[in-house]
């Protein structure tokens, strides 16, 4: 027995690709052109992998915002938020959160993980219960863990089940939480919360919903999956990121709870760690006021993931019922996965490799998105560029005439690439 050994069981199953040009969990970019395209290894590559719904990285006004506090902050904060590290931006991105929501309390962290970490962190401990959903996200399964709070598993997405395990707890109690998320970040499946929310009522359950992917993209303010469900106002906690539609660093907690603001004396994530950067701050700042004020993001947004599902579909794709802006590509057995993944890359065409154990043996997939700042006269030629290398039943034998079959195919994918047809 050695401590070493859980690393040399990952080492030994990546060898087999230590020579490959593309090697899995190691891709780097060298430079960004656009949110939508990058260039890796030298070549411009699609981006199709990105959690950048919005394209907002790259907008005029966010860039000015970050450039703007930089200059007048400097790059870091150099301190967490209980002793130096809180700027007047911090508070103002509070408040523009408290106020976007309609809610009385808001507070955020440096990162998202740790929004989960501390909120679930500073609301349970030893003797409280969490209740988790058999999908939730690792930073929901190590805040839980960290706790000390007792944990008990609910089938994923199933009022019913969540119903039954807390009918066995002792009843006029208010120490269990129950933590769901709004998207699911693998399927692209979302939880079924009025059901939810009904039963943490019905038992005096408090609720957290993590919001994480579906803030900014679902319901009529963009307000996310508690929003277009109308049960907003009776989500106790809701939690999200700014790495997703913010295109920033950090995550957020709002809630009708006055309490969340003493959540700081107990969070250590959000007590022992330096605060967000000034220019990520600023950055966010103005990407949540161009969310509120221009719903045509989230109009356009939700245009290309129906027409790129519809084109995936069209050629043979199983790309799941969940209609989200995260779109599974199920391929199956690891190896062929794998190999999926390493055409497209050569192709000129990134997505996400989804492998055990980030999902069950033979149930892999490619994750993929598309983004809304495809440039125009192109976007349609781009949903033909992911199409054309991959979708070929006989390459999935690998067979020499199939795989000479599909790198022709991959030298047009490149002439569309350079804007040559």
């Amino acid at each position: 027995m050695d401590l070493l050994d859980k690393l040399r069981a990952i080492a030994t199953r990546l060898e087999p690709h230590a020579h490959d040009r593309f090697r899995p969990f190691l891709t780097t970019i060298d430079s960004l052109i656009n949110p939508g395209e990058v260039i890796i290894q030298g070549r411009r590559t699609l981006m199709f992998g990105s959690n950048n719904y919005l394209g907002l990285t790259s907008h005029p006004e966010v860039i000015a915002a970050a450039k703007h506090a930089l200059d007048l902050y400097g790059s870091g904060t150099t301190g967490s938020r209980i002793a130096n590290g809180t700027l007047g931006e911090h508070e103002a991105l509070e408040q523009d959160f408290a106020k976007f929501f309609g809610k009385r309390a808001a507070t955020i962290f440096t990162t998202g993980y740790q929004a989960n970490l501390g909120m679930i962190g500073a609301l349970c401990g030893p003797g409280d219960v969490v209740m988790l959903d058999a999908e939730s996200h690792a930073s929901i399964c190590d805040a839980t863990r960290l706790s000390g709070a007792e944990v008990v598993w609910v089938q994923h997405n199933s009022p019913a089940n969540l119903a039954k395990k807390l009918g066995r707890l002792p009843k006029l109690q208010r120490n269990r939480l129950v933590v769901v998320e709004g998207l699911y970040s693998i399927r692209g499946d979302v939880a079924p919360l009025r059901e939810i929310v009904e039963v943490c009522r019905q038992y005096g359950a408090y609720i957290l919903v993590d919001e994480a992917h579906s803030f900014g993209i679902y319901g009529e303010r963009g307000l996310g999956w508690s929003e277009e469900q109308g049960v907003l106002d009776q989500v106790d906690f809701l939690v999200g990121t700014f790495s997703k539609t913010l295109g920033g660093v950090g995550g957020f907690c709002v809630s009708d709870h006055l309490e969340l603001r003493e959540a700081y004396f107990l969070a250590r994530a959000y007590a022992f760690t330096a605060s967000g950067t000034p220019a990520s701050i600023a950055g966010v700042r103005a990407a949540l006021a161009i969310i509120g004020r221009d719903p045509s993001f989230r109009e356009r947004l939700w245009r290309n993931v129906r027409g790129f599902r519809a084109g995936l579909t069209g050629v043979g794709y199983d790309v799941g019922p969940y209609e989200s802006p995260l779109i599974p590509v199920y391929t199956g057995p690891e190896h062929i996965t794998m190999a999926l993944w390493q055409g497209l890359l050569e192709s000129g065409v990134y997505v996400n490799l989804v492998i055990p154990p980030g999902c069950p043996k033979d149930q892999c997939l490619l994750r993929t998105s598309d983004p809304i700042t495809r440039i125009r006269g192109r976007e349609f030629k781009y949903r033909d560029a992911i199409l054309i290398p991959t979708y070929h039943p006989a390459y999935l034998l690998r067979t020499p005439s199939a795989k000479r079959e599909v790198w022709e195919d991959m030298k047009r994918v490149r002439a569309i690439l350079n804007g040559d047809t």
